[in-house]
């Protein structure tokens, strides 16, 4: 704002000395002179501060474009370069005589944002290509007019080289969108020399400028010569965009974008994905490019500098992924009411079924793997020393969240009933990140020195990483993607002896003061040798190693036998050797009575 204050100043200044040049006879050629050397020294840093401080710091070309317009009108009422009036409109043209460069210098700018704005609308509205394309040339025809002028006596070399590069810049944004991609690639490479030679002959604090318009201008030239037919570009490309960093920002933006278009035009030779043994077809253009953008994406985080560019590329590789599953959504809604139409019910999953929970997949896993990232950098500073103890620090209870989420996406992952190794695998990654969040909750007790709750928590720790080695031999490069276990079972017994040294430690310096690690169990010392309890009974008079007397053990009694055999047995018949009654009536049985007949 100062600097267009003082500027306008400027202008106003000049036209006082014009008049007074008239009446003392001063030359006005040594008053346009000065103007020009105080008013378009370093052309570049007018452009650069003006977007930064009206709206282009946040990517807002119609605010940018408000203020060219509210700049051009009061430089044209400073000078009194007044187009007709409110009434009627009469053009004027900056001649050579008057040398009004930053008025022409704005009027390029102005039509140059409306071009940008018209190109960010243009991605919902195709239409207003056409217009974005129109006000790209009269910004172009600005700057020529601009390097016209410039080519006055009356102005300096370097404010000549500026405009150069202005104008190339300007003409090779025109070329690049209508595809033009040699010419354009010539007027990109003509601008990017210029600003090469101008960072070499001043200091280094006024060179990061142009040294960050050549930045700008780089993309552009490696994206003209892929299409030009360098198959090398594309890497380039990406390499640019690692180095990027992660500031973001409109080159990050302009990377991006540049790498999509790149990335659509290969996408035309895909036709079809393989996941789980099976093989897909992809009709669908998003998804095309999204997957053939994958791997790509996976090798760029892999090689990431710092967690600032890896944590971008996460950022960057979801939202990709996020707009490829909707495309796919909508896709199945078309496909849902097809079926409905023919009464299909169709027990077999659709290939677009199948593409979706691929992607889905992919999508829950890249998360996984951001807040596995995520915490590897907090469990390092965890480790280290915080050299200011009123700092907060990370703390276990950060990690465990980071682990509560994991497990929330890889439940999630349950899909594909039928394949019953896919189930396998995702149950073996839940007990690994169950290991790992154990641990921390585990450390989390440790820090409020509870050390039986801890030690519980490290034994369970031990056994889930035990049930995955088990696990993990039935299912080959199982453990490829995930943490090592072994390494946590290290771990894990270290920080054991470490805690029963620390809790006996700890009982030593507050005997007094009974804590919950003082476990009074009546249990023998010889039946729990297994189990690490704090009992101070042990190095006292009458320390309960065994138990005596001993307990009765039961004994087996002497066996009662019973005679089951006689109940199934048949007798012979004895019919034959019983005598028969007679038939003696009264007087038998009065014998019978009595005994006689006996």
């Amino acid at each position: 704002m100062a600097a267009d204050k003082l500027n306008e100043a400027k202008l106003s200044t000049m036209e006082e000395n014009k008049e007074n040049a008239t009446e003392d006879g001063i030359g006005l050629e040594s008053i346009l002179s000065e103007f020009i050397t105080l008013s378009l020294y370093e052309l570049l840093q007018i452009i650069k501060d003006s977007q930064q401080q009206h709206g282009l710091r946040h990517g807002d070309y119609q605010r940018y474009r408000g203020y060219c317009s509210r700049r051009l009108r009061r430089l044209r009422k400073t000078l009194g370069f007044k187009c007709g009036n409110r009434h009627k409109f009469t053009g004027k043209k900056v001649t050579v005589d008057m040398l009004y460069l930053l008025l022409v210098l704005m009027e390029a700018e102005r039509a140059w944002s409306y071009a940008m704005q018209l190109k960010q609308e243009a991605n919902t509205e195709p239409r207003k290509r056409f217009h974005l394309l129109s006000r790209l040339r009269k910004a172009a025809k600005h700057g020529e007019r601009l390097e016209k002028l410039c080519e006055s006596p009356r102005v300096d070399a370097k404010t000549k080289l500026e405009a150069q590069a202005y104008t190339s810049y300007l003409s090779g944004m025109v070329r690049f969108e209508l595809q033009e991609w040699k010419a354009a690639m010539e007027a990109f490479n003509k601008c990017k020399t210029i600003y090469e030679k101008l960072a070499s002959a001043f200091t280094e604090e006024l060179a990061v400028l142009y040294h960050q318009r050549v930045e700008e201008i780089s993309p552009n030239i490696r994206y003209c010569a892929y299409n030009i037919g360098d198959q090398n570009a594309m890497n380039e490309l990406m390499q640019m965009r690692l180095s990027a960093g992660g500031g973001g920002g409109m080159m990050a933006e302009k990377l991006e974008a540049l790498i999509t278009q790149t990335r659509a035009k290969q996408a035309a030779t895909m036709s079809e994905v393989e996941w789980r043994g099976r093989t897909v077809p992809v009709k669908i253009d998003k998804a095309r490019i999204f997957l053939l953008g994958l791997g790509d994406n996976e090798a760029a985080i892999a090689q990431a500098a710092n967690e600032e560019t890896k944590e971008r590329l996460y950022e960057t590789l979801l939202a990709e992924c996020r707009d490829t599953i909707q495309a796919v959504r909508e896709e199945l809604k078309t496909e849902a009411k097809q079926r409905e139409r023919s009464d299909d019910a169709g027990g077999k999953v659709s290939n677009l079924q199948f593409l979706h929970s691929y992607l889905t997949y992919i999508k829950l896993w890249t998360v996984v793997k951001r807040n596995e990232s995520m915490a590897h950098v907090l469990q390092a500073k965890l480790k280290e020393t915080q050299p200011d103890e009123n700092k907060r620090g990370p703390r276990p209870q950060d990690l465990i969240r980071l682990y509560d989420i994991i497990l929330q996406n890889i439940v999630h992952l349950q899909g594909l009933e039928e394949d019953h190794t896919f189930q396998k695998e995702v149950a073996l990654k839940m007990l690994v990140y169950k290991a790992y969040r154990c641990f921390f909750i585990a450390q989390s007790y440790v820090l409020v020195k509870k050390w039986s709750e801890a030690l519980v928590l490290y034994e369970r720790v031990l056994k889930y990483a035990k049930e995955v080695q088990s696990k993990a031999k039935s299912l080959n490069n199982s453990l490829k993607d995930l943490p090592d276990v072994q390494e946590l079972i290290t771990e894990v017994n270290a920080e054991k002896y470490s805690l029963q040294a620390a809790a006996i430690l700890d009982t030593e310096d507050t005997p007094e003061a009974p804590t919950q690690q003082n476990v009074r169990d009546n249990t023998p010392l010889c039946e729990r040798l297994e189990t690490f309890h704090l009992d101070p009974a042990l190095v006292g008079k009458q320390p309960n190693l065994v138990q005596f007397p001993p307990d009765f053990q039961p004994i087996p009694c002497k066996p009662l036998f019973f005679d089951l055999a006689l109940n199934h047995v048949a007798f012979p018949p004895l019919d034959d050797k019983v005598e028969q009654k007679g038939k003696g009536g009264l007087t038998g049985y009065i014998k019978g009575i009595f005994g006689f007949g006996s």
